[in-house]
């Protein structure tokens, strides 16, 4: 970690010349349900979408207005409704949204990005969708973070937040982020928000790249129950209120300030995921390349037999090596040794012959670090994951009635 980079406060509102709001518009049965987040200059702006083929309206329009816009200044978001199998009408209400934020700051619609999130299949309310827009655009302020964090919850039992400062030059530099998620989570975006914002001086092509690699070391290495939404995106605006322009040392830094918000806000995903008990990190090391870590890392924290195990913190190293297996990945697996904590389980792909009320001990803290030495090469990577619970399973069974 770098010296010259501190977490701070203040969420997506951290970086200069960025403010939000979160609103009750009446779309949820309670709390704020409606987010707006304005970059008071223009911004460069890039994204990440759901890989789900089923793609929700929200997310059409904004791919449409990220390729049109040479700038974004604003986002709208609402929770309590998906505008997901809508139809012509949802591609409709989801322009509407734009174009109500776009008339009360006085932008182009194209200069708006917009995020639903909830159910699919209902239509937004767009009379308290427009009504709750301009409230929220009169009430915009440097702290609005936390009402606005609040504003995109769903599933979520608390608001997921964080900034970081970098000091570059002499002078500040800052990220700032906000995110919802709490099951649907699954690589190559789930049934998760996140946006991002920074004051960092940055042209498009390289904020998009140094993006999708914070994507896919945090969004994109998470997993709660393996499965993937129709509603998801990642998007960061960089308005360049800072000055500084960097150098490649100096973006490398940037980068790493930008993995960690990322980091940390899909850390939170995991640790609020539905009727989880435990966080469950899965440290692949000795690796072929990092690409097949992630993949095996996935494999184990997708399993429902791991999944289980971990729950009854039961050590059944047989279920994770099997889960290794069944990753897909074309390596040699006779000399594979697995880890919790500091205790090992397996050596060379056998049992080690380790104390089990020791291992139970481990597996029944709340947080569980898992290390697989594949001992095929130098790359690693790390998979965040959880358990599965009773209560998952109960609230899923009943998500809709």
């Amino acid at each position: 970690m770098y010296t010259n980079i501190q977490q701070i406060s203040g969420g997506i509102t951290a970086p200069n010349g960025f403010l939000a709001s979160g609103v009750c518009c009446g779309l949820k049965t309670s709390g704020n349900d409606l987010a707006i987040i304005y970059s008071q200059k223009s911004s460069v702006a890039a994204a990440v979408f759901t890989a789900n083929r089923f793609q929700a309206a929200p997310i059409s329009i904004s791919k449409q207005h990220l390729a049109s816009a040479s700038t974004i200044q604003a986002i709208v978001a609402n929770s309590g409704c998906a505008n997901c199998a809508t139809g012509e009408q949802g591609l409709k209400d989801a322009q509407r949204m734009t174009e109500v934020v776009a008339a009360g700051i006085n932008i182009s619609a194209d200069s708006v990005l917009v995020a639903s999130t909830g159910k699919i299949g209902t239509f937004l309310m767009m009379d308290r969708i427009e009504t709750g827009i301009n409230n929220a655009l009169s009430l915009l302020a440097k702290d609005g973070n936390l009402s606005a964090a609040e504003a995109i919850m769903t599933t979520d039992t608390r608001p997921k937040q964080a900034a970081v400062e970098l000091i570059i030059q002499g002078k500040q530099v800052r990220i700032g982020g906000m995110a919802k998620g709490a099951g649907m989570i699954a690589p190559n975006m789930a049934t998760m928000l996140a946006f991002l914002t920074t004051d960092a001086v940055l042209p498009r092509e390289l904020l998009a790249s140094m993006l999708q690699e914070a994507v896919n070391v945090s969004f994109n290495s998470i997993t709660i129950d393996g499965d993937t939404s129709t509603n998801d995106m990642v998007a960061i605006l960089a308005n360049g209120a800072s000055g500084v322009v960097m150098n490649e040392l100096e973006l490398n830094i940037f980068q790493t300030g930008l993995n960690l918000v990322c980091l940390e806000l899909a850390a939170m995903m995991v640790k609020d995921a539905e009727g989880a008990t435990k966080l469950i990190r899965i440290h692949i090391k000795n690796a072929p390349d990092q690409d097949k870590g992630r993949k095996i890392g996935l494999s184990i924290a997708n399993s429902t037999l791991v999944k289980c195990a971990m729950f009854g913190a039961d050590p059944n190293w047989g279920r994770i090596l099997a889960a290794i297996g069944n990753a897909g990945v074309e390596i040699d697996l006779k000399d594979v040794d697995i880890y919790v904590d500091r205790l090992q389980l397996v050596k060379n792909s056998c049992a080690t012959g380790f104390d089990p009320s020791l291992a139970h001990q481990l597996l029944s803290a709340n947080e569980i670090e898992l290390t697989v030495d594949m001992k095929q090469g130098t790359q690693e990577a790390i998979v965040l994951g959880c358990d599965i619970t009773e209560e998952y399973v109960s609230f899923n069974a009943h998500y809709s009635t």
